[in-house]
């Protein structure tokens, strides 16, 4: 992940209500990161998870999306002060998030590798754990970029 993610697209023990407001929160972010207006990034993450909900399991969701005007693909992480329903098939409350925003210009295969790469970094229950117990961000990066197959997407 470390082609992806920079130090300020990580926000930790963020507060959100519900998955509304925490896909709210990751559009400001990417916002300014990104410079895709938020009403834009906020509406189509919430049209993806009308679609089907992006938690993955053990207390993981990896929102993504395809925007117009990105040339790269962007990851942001958050981990949440109190875990959230976000639909998950094993319906455990979510509480660590890595979204995904790739370009929508190419024929989609690099979003389905970061999305694949994303997913099999999040099945480790020790890098799960880790992150968990992470206080900052600085921690937070440095287990999000250490693993090698999180410099493969």
């Amino acid at each position: 992940m470390y082609d992806i993610l920079k130090k300020t697209g990580i926000s930790t023990k963020t507060k959100a209500k519900n998955k509304k407001q925490l896909l709210q929160h990751i559009a400001n972010m990417a916002s300014e990161h990104v410079g895709v207006p938020t009403m834009n990034i906020a509406k189509s993450l919430q049209q993806r998870e009308f679609l089907g909900p992006t938690g993955i399991g053990n207390g993981v969701a990896i929102p993504h999306i395809k925007l117009r005007k990105l040339d790269k693909i962007h990851g942001f992480f958050l981990s949440l002060e109190q875990p959230i329903d976000f639909e998950a098939a094993d319906k455990q409350p979510v509480d660590l998030i890595f979204t995904i925003l790739a370009p929508e210009i190419n024929d989609g295969t690099d979003h389905l590798k970061a999305l694949a790469m994303v997913s099999r970094f999040f099945s480790d229950k020790d890098i799960r754990s880790k992150l968990r117990s992470s206080e900052n961000v600085e921690s937070l990066f440095a287990i999000l970029t250490s693993n090698e197959d999180s410099k493969a997407a």
